[in-house]
């Protein structure tokens, strides 16, 4: 299995914690045409921002965090290579927006307040996105029950349409890749999940012990 493939497996074991967009993205194949595919989408302080992020989400505890398993390297080449053009404006205003909420809170660039600093602001994006995101289903499901099998098509949805790409959350999306980048690491897989390497039975269904890590797959 390839790094790719690996991605694609953990994107669908995590899909009740991925936002529609990045799951439509793998469900595509990561097929998308990209406007800035291979371009300098983002600038060396972004990157470096992208990395400090990850490192928020998932930080080092007993096992290395999302810095140590090279996390923020990948997230960028993901949104380049991989994502529509609106997901990319979005995610790149989202990192000059929150340059801007951290020198407006804190007198200071993102990457050179502390981390304490950097986790209280982006709890707040978290929160704004919680928010945006509840009033965007609420929308839909209004119209859905306003006009009920109106997007219904007559012939069988195909396997794209049954994730449709919503409005792309920077947050969303800084979290999305930071899960799927951890946890498809060699260093997420291994030390953070419970990684047997050559197993030697299948068991369909096995009980966990308490404290147990989950299986990595």
């Amino acid at each position: 299995m390839d790094r790719r493939d690996a991605v694609k497996s953990v994107a669908f074991l995590l899909g009740g914690a991925l936002s529609a967009t990045t799951i439509a993205v793998f469900v595509d194949g990561c097929t998308s045409p990209s406007a800035n595919k291979g371009s300098n989408l983002f600038s060396a302080d972004q990157e470096q921002m992208i990395t400090e992020m990850a490192d928020i989400i998932i930080p080092d505890t007993k096992t290395p965090g999302a810095k140590a398993a090279g996390v923020g390297p990948w997230m960028a080449m993901m949104i380049k290579e991989c994502y529509p053009k609106e997901a990319q404006e979005a995610f790149v205003k989202g990192l000059e927006d929150l340059d801007k909420r951290s020198k407006k809170e804190f007198d200071n660039s993102f990457l050179k307040i502390t981390v304490k600093q950097r986790g209280e602001l982006l709890g707040k994006v978290r929160d704004e996105t919680i928010v945006a995101q509840k009033a965007e289903k609420a929308k839909s499901d209004a119209e859905e029950k306003a006009h009920p099998g109106k997007a219904a098509a007559d012939k069988p949805l195909e396997a794209k349409d049954k994730y449709p790409k919503s409005t792309p959350y920077f947050f969303a999306l800084t979290r999305d890749l930071t899960l799927l980048g951890y946890f498809s690491s060699e260093i997420g897989a291994s030390q953070a999940l419970e990684y047997i390497a050559i197993p030697g039975r299948y068991d369909g269904c096995v009980d966990l012990k308490p404290g147990q890590r989950v299986y990595s797959s």
